[in-house]
Order: C-alpha cells, then sequence, then structure tokens
C-alpha cells in the first residue's frame, strides 16, 4: 500500500482500506439480510451515544471557515436521512459495501478508483482557498477551502479527490474499477477510538469477498 500522510491527526484518524482485482456489478444485491436488518434499525431515532458520535463527525470538519452544515454535512448524514426515507441508495458492489459500512457506524467514508488518478501517495490536509473539484456529472464543483480533502500525490503534485462531504467525479468506481481505496473519517480522540479498528474489519471483510487482495492501516 502507498504510503499516506495525514495532517489533520490531531482532529481526524483516517482508516485508510485498499482493494485490488475488485469485481464490480451494477446494481449488485448486497446480502440483504444484513443490510435490510440496518435500515430497519435505523427507521428508528438514534441512541444518545450514536447521535453523540454523529455531532463529533460534523465538529472534526470545522477546520478555518468550513461549516458542516447544509449541503456541506458529512456524507453518512444524507446516507441516514435517504435510509429513514426508505431511498438507500443502491449504485454498484463497491458502493454498497461502502455505503453500508457508513449507515452502520455513522462516519463518513470516501471511496475512489486508485487507476483513475494514479498516486505514489495519499494526503490528507485542509483544501486552500481556489482549490476544488467536480463532483458529478452535470459538472458542479466543491470549493475545498478548509474542508478535510484527500489528494493524490504523484511526483510531488497532489490532485485533490475526496473529501467527507462529496467525492471527485473523475475517480468514482463503475464497472471498470479493479483498485479502489477508501477512507473512514473519524474523529480523533472520540471516547471509543477502538471501534475504528472495528469499522475496518467489517469494512476489509466485506470487499475480501470481492476482491484478489485487501490492505488497511490507521493514520
Amino acid at each position: 500500500m502507498e504510503p499516506v500522510k495525514n495532517l489533520l491527526e490531531d482532529r481526524v484518524r483516517i482508516g485508510f482500506v485498499r482493494a485490488y482485482g475488485i469485481r464490480i456489478i451494477q446494481d449488485h444485491h448486497f446480502p440483504d439480510e444484513r443490510l435490510n436488518q440496518l435500515l430497519e434499525r435505523r427507521k428508528q431515532p438514534l441512541s444518545a451515544n450514536e447521535d453523540a458520535f454523529r455531532k463529533a463527525c460534523r465538529d472534526m470538519m470545522r477546520i478555518g471557515t468550513y461549516k458542516p452544515t447544509g449541503r456541506g454535512k458529512p456524507a453518512s448524514e444524507y446516507l441516514l436521512r435517504a435510509a429513514s426515507e426508505e431511498s438507500f441508495p443502491r449504485i454498484n458492489t463497491a458502493a454498497d459495501i461502502n455505503n453500508y459500512i457508513s449507515l452502520a457506524w455513522l462516519a463518513p467514508i470516501s471511496l475512489w478508483d486508485t487507476d483513475r488518478e494514479p498516486a505514489d501517495s495519499w494526503l490528507f490536509r485542509p483544501g486552500k482557498a481556489g482549490e476544488e473539484f467536480v463532483f458529478n456529472p452535470s459538472g458542479q464543483t466543491i470549493s475545498l477551502q478548509d474542508l478535510v480533502t484527500g489528494f493524490a500525490v504523484k511526483d510531488g503534485k497532489e490532485t485533490p479527490v475526496v473529501t467527507p462531504v462529496k467525492d471527485c467525479q473523475q475517480t468514482k468506481t463503475d464497472t471498470e474499477t479493479r483498485n479502489i481505496a477508501a477512507a473512514i473519517y473519524y474523529p480523533a480522540g472520540w471516547a471509543d477510538e477502538p471501534v475504528l479498528d472495528d469499522m475496518l474489519g467489517e469494512f476489509t471483510e466485506l470487499l475480501h469477498e470481492v476482491s484478489d487482495r485487501t490492505e488497511s492501516g490507521i493514520f
């Protein structure tokens, strides 16, 4: 696995996952019993501890001028709302696994095709003024200023590809994808920090079923 550098470790821990030789199927049916049980549970209000964790995920993103509210809130909150409204997205093998883990553990997670932006290493830092990327097919952009951002670093050049809110359109997965990475954004100092190990364990377990090899680490 390529080196991962986290310049935000005092606020955000990064659970990093790599999967190689993944087999992606469009409209893949994630193990329905497992997902259906989770979707049923997510129709209920969050427990006090779950809601505190949700707020901690927002707070870890309060850097500089960035406010994690409205359209700038963590992607995990969109999934939570979709589950409560019975509109949970089903996209493809990798995206479904990613979204299941995010909904189950209530942490924002990025997923991307690593062949579409080759890297010698990965860097996580706040975005700078003027940095942005396109996040959907219609060409809409997101400003990365002060937003937690993951960069692909190649020959010293830093290219932004992911955030806890939205990911770059160019590196999104599809049926042609063979190698992926994922980043779990976890609030540093959260009382139950060992839970991040459990999240990585379940994530790699599910990815291993549809890929040749997986790796993970915490940064």
